[in-house]
């Protein structure tokens, strides 16, 4: 298995090194970049309007101020009203400019926010789509769901309401920080020294709720696969009685997620005091300093109204900061859980320059093929083996003995370690993909339908067929009576009631969908496993036929299905100890003799 699949197997893990860390950013920076980019002047769109709206927000204490000034001389004789009223008139219209702006600023963010989201969803769908067979054997369902969904929805809230928060909480600090330097720079240095303590917080809180954050989506990534493998699996938890199992287990999991909870509201709980006796002893010190001066005559009750006003604004908004803080850890780990699932590469890639195969007649050849899963035992060691175009071979041996394997390497599920695997002289590693998929078509024992109608699930290899090419394929497999004798027929939905089909049934609708495809090769894995006796003997005769004009390769514990096979293979430990057509192996003393008269003794 490739370093980067184990990359993401291993993701679970909190405990970073530095450098892991700092890569881990900077994959996630990454993915934002990219995602962002394409929404560059929306962003700046967003920008001169955030910057503009707090610009006017930040006017107002200074009005204020100005306006009490104006208004006390006026109040005792000594000045005009009319210039406080202008001070008032000023103060209402930034204060309706800047409410409509910010109405501006949400409307902008949030299509900003859906344009991103948009991108990503459809990048991890296809994306997820594309990465090889390796890469879904060892990912759990649950997870890619869980990254799909409550990892999304995280950052959706990032981006929606946590960044608004960040932008106003540092754009309206600064601007404000700045005002009250300009309006009264002794003032300006009180709040400065208040800043001191202030980034010690900040910094704590940061890395704490960093970690915190980062165990609590590997805790939801847990809870959410436990339930969606318990869900899947309900028939064998039913069956093998777990379900007071299932409930211990689940229940550890919401604790785990309940406490790394609880450790990111402790977090929040010491970060707000803490930031409140800070907001307090600044405004306190600026009051003080101001009622001194005002005594000296060197200030004035107007001037104070404004620094106050400033010094709690400044404080007012970072609230909002850590609550990003929070949006932002979890957004930060989420981004960190989608961009490795992004990051991974298929083992099965696209050939650069892919040579075109346009009419397949199906010959294979395995030329000293290698191939181990993962960093396990090698399963096929040196294996070589020529099948003819147009010729069905069977492979027959014990669980284990690499069967399926080979029917992986054939369809390029996989890539040989070492050798080369290839069709019409063609290694399938330089074919499109496309071209692949449509010469070779694999039936397997998990016989899978898609939410839609009958006669939908039979095209899918063939999605342009008529409804009479799909009735052909299904009465070639035998599949035409049962499929008429549904509610609606062929346009029966398979997910509605009355549309349930049996196991067998549904690998009938399989068996008719691989043969609609008409691929030159055609692989069974254990494909009858799934029919009763008298179903499997129905579609013997069909099989015959479909078979004819394709190589197949028919793999199946059943030896009644073996018996239309041209040719067979005993495997055993990755290599082929019997090859010879079905009747000169009954006839000898080998592996397939034995299993053979097994197999008609178990028929008495």
């Amino acid at each position: 298995m490739s370093s980067t699949v184990h990359g993401v197997s291993g993701e679970d893990r909190t405990d970073y090194t530095r450098e892991e860390s700092r890569a881990i950013r900077q994959r996630s920076l990454r993915l934002l970049a990219s995602l962002l980019a394409p929404l560059k002047w929306r962003v700046v769109g967003v920008a001169v309007v955030v910057i503009a709206q707090t610009g006017l927000r930040v006017l107002g204490p200074a009005l204020l101020g100005l306006g009490l000034n104006t208004a006390l001389p006026a109040v005792t004789g000594e000045g005009e009203w009319a210039a406080a009223w202008t001070i008032v008139g000023l103060y209402v219209v930034t204060a309706v400019a800047g409410a409509a702006l910010l109405m501006w600023y949400d409307i902008l963010t949030a299509r900003v926010t859906q344009s991103v989201l948009l991108d990503l969803r459809t990048r991890m769908f296809r994306h997820t789509q594309r990465l090889s067979l390796e890469f879904h054997e060892t990912y759990t369902s649950g997870r890619i769901i869980s990254r799909q969904t409550s990892d999304l929805d995280t950052i959706r809230e990032l981006l929606g309401g946590g960044l608004t928060d960040l932008i106003n909480g540092v754009l309206y600090g600064l601007f404000t920080f700045i005002a009250l330097s300009i309006f009264d720079w002794q003032s300006g240095v009180i709040l400065l020294v208040a800043c001191v303590p202030l980034a010690f917080l900040m910094r704590w809180f940061y890395l704490r709720s960093q970690e915190a954050y980062r165990s609590s989506r590997v805790a939801s990534a847990k809870l959410i696969v436990k339930f969606v493998e318990t869900m899947t699996g309900i028939r064998a938890g039913k069956a093998f009685r777990a379900e007071d199992r299932n409930e211990v287990e689940f229940g550890r999991l919401a604790g785990d997620y309940r406490d790394v909870n609880m450790r990111s509201i402790r977090l929040f709980g010491i970060f707000e005091p803490g930031l409140m006796a800070i907001s307090a002893f600044a405004i306190g010190l600026v009051v003080l300093w101001g009622g001194v001066r005002i005594t000296w005559e060197q200030f004035t009750v107007g001037a104070l109204l404004t620094v106050v006003l400033y010094t709690r604004n400044f404080f007012l908004p970072l609230q909002g900061v850590a609550i990003f803080l929070n949006s932002f850890q979890s957004a930060a780990a989420a981004l960190e859980k989608v961009s490795g699932v992004l990051e991974v590469e298929p083992t099965v890639p696209d050939p650069e320059s892919p040579r075109p195969l346009e009419s397949a007649r199906g010959h294979l050849r395995l030329d000293g093929v290698t191939f181990g899963y993962s960093s396990g035992r090698t399963i096929l060691p040196e294996f070589t083996l020529d099948i003819p175009a147009g010729q069905t071979v069977a492979l027959v041996g014990t669980t284990g003995a690499g069967k399926s394997t080979l029917a992986k390497l054939v369809s390029r599920f996989y890539d040989p370690r070492e050798g080369r695997v290839t069709l019409d002289g063609i290694d399938l590693r330089e074919l499109d993909q496309r071209d692949l998929r449509r010469a070779v078509v694999m039936v397997t024992q998990e016989a899978y339908l898609f939410s839609g109608t009958v006669a939908d699930n039979i095209a899918l290899g063939r999605p342009e067929a008529s409804l009479d090419e799909i009735v052909a394929a299904a009465k070639a497999v035998g599949a035409d009576d049962f499929i008429r004798s549904l509610p609606d027929g062929y346009h029966t939905d398979v997910n509605k009631r009355g549309g349930r089909v049996s196991a067998g049934q549904r690998q009938l609708i399989s068996f008719a969908r691989a043969f609609l495809a008409d691929p030159a090769v055609l692989i069974l894995d254990e494909a009858t496993a799934s029919l009763d006796i008298p179903s499997e003997r129905m579609i013997q005769d069909a099989l015959q036929t479909l078979l004819a004009d394709r190589t197949a390769i028919i793999i199946a514990h059943r030896l009644s299905t073996v018996a239309i096979a041209d040719r067979v293979l005993v495997m055993e430990h990755g290599r082929i100890i019997e090859d010879d057509t079905p009747d000169a192996l009954i006839a000898g003393t080998g592996k397939f003799a034995q299993l053979h008269a097994a197999w008609k003794q178990s028929l008495v």
